[in-house]
């Protein structure tokens, strides 16, 4: 169960102890052994510098969106605590990514990936600059992302958006099936 008390928990002890905000971070794999790339990127993520993971969900296979033919996905949420700038753990993220040889092509926007991580919430800022849209513009219709934020996050409330189980219960249909958390 979420503890509010902890929203701005200190990751240190003492007064220099650096404040941290919870962020939420969406992985989605559907090019080589995705699940494997998942387990592995969640461990990557949880040695970022500054960072401490607080909650990761079960993976999840999910239909692939949009036009292009391709594999199902495996997607997975983690929650972690930070005292980075956004700005400094989307180029940590995009580091990770680029280890699993992430191909960042903007003609095809929803195609096939080894490694996908989106900040989906970082505490309760909201941030749209020419590098980063927070909240994720998409995640309130994506149930790959709900289901699992549900799992770790109980219904969390979303200013602006609302409840996370509210958002789950009317997020568009997709063909998904929850894994093991030991699978993968």
């Amino acid at each position: 169960m979420r503890n509010p008390q902890n929203e701005n928990a200190h990751d240190g002890a003492g007064p220099d102890a650096m404040a941290t905000e919870a962020v939420f971070i969406g992985l989605g794999s559907n090019i080589g052994d995705s699940s494997t790339i998942v387990e592995q990127a969640i461990d990557a993520v949880a040695h970022i510098r500054e960072c401490r993971l607080r909650g990761r969900s079960s993976l999840y296979r999910s239909a692939a969106l949009g036009d292009v033919p391709q594999d199902d996905y495996i997607n997975a949420v983690v929650r972690i605590d930070t005292s980075l700038q956004p700005l400094a753990l989307l180029l940590e993220l995009q580091a990770i990514e680029h280890a699993y040889y992430r191909n960042r092509d903007e003609k095809e926007r929803w195609g096939p990936r080894t490694l996908d991580l989106d900040i989906i919430l970082f505490g309760d800022r909201n941030i749209d600059d020419s590098h980063l849209v927070v909240p994720h513009p998409e995640f309130a219709k994506r149930r790959f992302v709900l289901e699992p934020m549900l799992e770790i996050d109980g219904d969390r409330f979303v200013p602006g958006y609302g409840s996370l189980g509210y958002l789950a219960e009317h997020a568009p249909a997709l063909s998904m099936t929850r894994l093991d958390k030991s699978h993968g």
